[in-house]
């Protein structure tokens, strides 16, 4: 049978989320064993297999609406850069700790809107996968939040880094609010709602915090974008390369 359009309109919405969570879960797992205390550093696997489990959870749910040998592992490892539809906050590399607490509180805050604005999805399945992430969102943004203050209120050096940290990604925030036009049957179905429609509230909490922890959003009005079409950043190929090398060089291998 032939999908309907608003079920490969579904499938796109689940594997561009679950996308997301996989890379920026495959991110933090890199930067494991490097942060800056032996808490922090259990935080951050939790996180990232946090993200890891949400990916797993869409893919999953999108590859039973697309059938045809659909599965999870294929939409993680045996998709090229091109196919893959993250938005390029999330592929962006490892620095310092200023820039993945910067990277994660933005990527936290959106995910928290997110959550919320698809637990009330009039999808059965969705709506329980969102209720779900939600609670790991929220513990995740307390505790970006938390560390935002602490070090954009700390000392002169850890306020620079992560002002400099705010600078270089406040440029990827835009986009996580594009709407799709995949997405107009499930809006107007109410399995998911307008992502547009968060970003004020986005905005508001963002500030919030910045003016908390004695930083500022920068005047910079320029947004990249490209990411949920495919158009990705030099950064994407070399993650999946590492990413993806064993389940490509043995295919089909079990264990």
């Amino acid at each position: 049978m032939t999908p309907s359009p608003d079920t490969e309109g579904l499938v796109s919405f689940l594997v561009r989320h679950g996308d997301d969570n996989t890379i920026i879960g495959q991110r933090l797992g890199e930067y494991i064993s490097r942060a800056p205390e032996l808490e922090e550093d259990l935080a951050i696997a939790n996180v990232s297999l946090d993200h890891i489990g949400v990916a797993m959870h869409l893919y999953e749910y999108a590859a039973e609406l697309e059938g045809d040998g659909a599965s999870v592992d294929g939409y993680a490892m045996l998709r090229s850069e091109r196919e893959y539809m993250n938005a390029l906050l999330v592929e962006q590399p490892n620095t310092d700790f200023g820039h993945i607490l910067v990277r994660g509180f933005f990527f936290a805050v959106y995910q928290t809107l997110l959550w919320e604005q698809l637990a009330a999805s009039s999808d059965e399945r969705l709506r329980g996968i969102a209720a779900r992430a939600l609670k790991e969102a929220t513990y995740h943004l307390t505790h970006h939040r938390r560390w935002l203050v602490i070090l954009g209120d700390g000392t002169a050096e850890s306020h620079d880094r992560v002002q400099l940290a705010i600078d270089g990604l406040w440029r990827f925030t835009g986009e996580l609010f594009e709407p799709m036009a995949a997405d107009g049957l499930l809006i107007a179905a109410g399995i998911v709602g307008e992502i547009a429609a968060m970003k004020p509230r986005f905005d508001v909490f963002v500030d919030e915090a910045l003016e908390e922890a004695t930083l500022v959003r920068p005047d910079d009005p320029y947004q990249a974008t490209g990411g949920r079409t495919g158009m990705h950043s030099e950064y994407l190929g070399h993650l999946l390369a590492e990413m993806q090398w064993m389940q490509r060089t043995y295919q089909g291998a079990t264990w």
